[in-house]
């Protein structure tokens, strides 16, 4: 007689044969709010709360994946904090936990860098997007961690620059980058590149100096959506640390109903 109090007795759906033989790319659980503790470029610390994603290949003939024992994985773990340089042990750890071919951990988070003004040097917390993805399939050649960030920037129509009589229309735009890298690569590196390639960065705190230097400093600096997307190509095609990437910028048009958008993906190797 099958009891609750005797888990090798209760039936295991999830390990039933499947009639329909169709594999799943990706199963699993989604929007995990978990704590992570991530080293700056300065040598300090920052913590964070991210919200994970982890998932496994599912062959054509199993019923159903093991939800549970994803967070069991995560729990095993939790006596260190997660940092970017134990995801790959976590994530070879639900490919073994799960008996798959394949599995993938996604972590997305704010990360938060003090940045000073351009003129008075006003310290102000800005905000990042970043993403850790990571895919480990038993291979150390074929398996890969993704770094992820996305930046807010400042971005001036050369059109309108050349010609207006007045000016030049300006918008904000999102800079984003997804990289696969060798090494060492913090965030901050990132960030910095992307901005980079903008018009002008923006900042979290300006006084009227400051105002004064950023907007000029946009209008001597113009900018299609094609110019931002280059521009990073060209940076990211110099940093040897960098192997593959994909990046894109969406400007969010001042005076258009529509934003303007460009993307490019590259394998450097």
């Amino acid at each position: 007689m099958q009891t609750a109090s005797d888990p090798n007795s209760i039936v295991d759906v999830q390990g039933y044969e499947d009639e329909r033989h169709i594999a799943i790319d990706k199963v699993g659980v989604k929007n995990v709010t978990y704590p992570m503790t991530l080293k700056t470029r300065d040598g300090d610390s920052q913590s964070t709360v991210a919200k994970v994603n982890m998932y496994v290949a599912l062959p054509h003939h199993q019923k159903g994946t093991h939800m549970s024992r994803f967070l069991e994985v995560l729990n095993d773990h939790r006596s260190e904090p997660l940092t970017p340089d134990r995801i790959p042990e976590v994530t070879a750890a639900i490919r073994d936990r799960l008996n798959a071919e394949t599995a993938h951990f996604e972590a997305s988070f704010t990360y938060f860098m003090c940045k000073k003004a351009p003129v008075t040097e006003m310290k102000g917390l800005m905000d990042y997007e970043v993403t850790f993805e990571c895919e480990a399939n038993g291979s150390p050649e074929t398996s890969s961690f993704i770094i992820g960030v996305a930046a807010p920037a400042t971005s001036l129509c050369p059109c309108s620059k050349e010609i207006s009589e007045y000016g030049a229309h300006n918008q904000r735009c999102r800079i984003s980058a997804r990289v696969k890298f060798e090494g060492t690569l913090w965030i901050e590196d990132l960030v910095e590149t992307l901005e980079s390639a903008a018009s002008s960065p923006v900042y979290a705190v300006l006084k009227r100096p400051d105002e004064k230097f950023v907007t000029e400093a946009a209008y001597d600096n113009p900018k299609f959506v094609e110019d931002i997307i280059r521009d990073l190509a060209l940076a990211l095609d110099k940093d040897d640390r960098i192997s593959w990437y994909e990046i894109d910028s969406e400007n969010f048009e001042s005076i258009h109903s529509h934003n303007a958008y460009a993307q490019i993906t590259r394998d450097k190797s």
